[in-house]
């Protein structure tokens, strides 16, 4: 890259991708398509991966490679989770998750089938002072066929068909996980592997033996990745590990499957002074009844995930609400509540309307400190929360 086409990134670092594209003209000097992928790169990065960002030397791959890669925080988050001598990471992509993890080993092999993606990583590499990884331009199968076992194997397999579509099964993924499960087991002490949040828990422990532990990884709420970690010298059942990161905090719930299936949750007669709303990962990993037991929380119905207490649970994984306020669904209670809140957020749960229909008829507009939930309780009744935020969970 001439030095013309990097002033040409600063001085456009911040500008509107598409309208520098229309602008674009040829020249001599500036590489404008090099430079439109860095701008584009960089404005992608910044808040998703702060430590790319911040070296002025990174570049960056195509969009898609881009949004298939970790943010810096789950990727942080599985370099806690493995340490050793030797790590290979078996799909290499954009280097983020490999670029975190391989600071916790003397020596890493990145392995990539994109040859383009391997230039890159190289370079990246070197940008950001990490030597001591080796670039593989290999397939993965191939390359763990070959390699000598090692500490740890990382691997995220591709989720999207030949046709760009993604896809939920694990046997559909690219390599295809349930296959090579066994070679990854012989080849490395300790087994990492990202899937998709879409993908079916029980589905998953049923098709992969073994598992130890399930991490399910939320960023603000949104659900990101199932992290699979396998001991090959242990055989313990698997513990379900849910984590929300907001902000420097993070919310994290542990259960075994068994409790869960054995557990049954104590059902609410009335709605009390709190409404609890579990996190995203703690949805996904279906912990309807422990997280109701564990923090002696009342569910308000068998398919409505709402909890409701007396008693302030501050470390609950999940929104805290303070209940103003509780409605039925007659004319009169719509118009009531109508009156008292022209606007609010507005969550379904177990319940016969979407948003969008809940606030077309009640002309409830959007927005605002106000919350209410429209759902079933116990009595089968439908019925409307009135609530507000408890100041210390915001």
């Amino acid at each position: 890259m001439n030095q013309a086409t990097q002033e040409f990134i600063r001085t456009h670092e911040k500008d509107d991708i598409f309208a520098i594209s229309l602008a674009a003209r040829s020249s001599d000097e500036i590489d404008y398509q090099l430079a439109i992928r860095q701008i584009n790169g960089r404005q992608k990065i910044k808040l998703k991966v702060p430590t790319f960002y911040n070296c002025p030397h990174i570049l960056y791959p195509v969009q898609l490679s881009l949004e298939q890669s970790s943010s810096e925080s789950t990727a942080l988050y599985k370099a806690a989770h493995c340490k050793g001598e030797t790590f290979v990471d078996l799909t290499g992509g954009f280097g983020v998750d490999c670029s975190f993890i391989a600071r916790n080993f003397n020596h890493a092999v990145y392995v990539e089938r994109n040859n383009e993606l391997c230039s890159l990583a190289s370079h990246n590499f070197e940008a950001l002072d990490l030597k001591h990884i080796q670039v593989v331009n290999n397939d993965a199968e191939a390359h763990l066929n070959t390699m000598t076992p090692v500490d740890v194997v990382f691997i995220d397999p591709a989720r999207r068909s030949n046709t760009g579509k993604k896809v939920f099964r694990l046997s559909d993924c690219e390599p295809d996980i349930g296959h090579i499960y066994p070679l990854l087991k012989a080849k490395a002490k300790r087994v990492l592997i990202k899937l998709s949040p879409m993908l079916d828990l029980t589905q998953l422990m049923s098709e992969l033996e073994t598992i130890n532990e399930i991490h399910i990884i939320s960023v603000d709420n949104e659900c990101k990745e199932i992290l699979l970690i396998i001991d090959t010298a242990l055989s313990k059942a698997p513990l379900i590990h849910t984590i929300n990161m907001t902000g420097q905090e993070q919310q994290v719930f542990s259960f075994k499957p068994d409790d869960e299936s054995q557990s049954t949750a104590l059902l609410a007669t009335e709605i009390l002074q709190y409404l609890y709303e579990p996190n995203a990962s703690v949805l996904k990993a279906g912990a309807f009844k422990t997280i109701g037991n564990e923090y002696s929380l009342k569910k308000l119905h068998t398919n409505t995930h709402l909890y409701t207490s007396d008693t302030l649970m501050p470390d609950f994984p999940g929104r805290i609400f303070n209940v103003n306020n509780v409605f039925g669904t007659s004319k009169a209670d719509i118009k009531a509540l109508k009156s008292a809140v022209p606007k609010a957020n507005i969550s379904v749960r177990n319940y016969p309307q979407s948003v969008e229909a809940f606030r077309q008829k009640t002309g409830i507009k959007e927005g605002g400190d106000v919350y209410i939930f429209a759902c079933k309780t116990a009595d089968e009744r439908l019925t409307l929360i009135q609530c507000s935020k408890v100041k210390n969970k915001e």
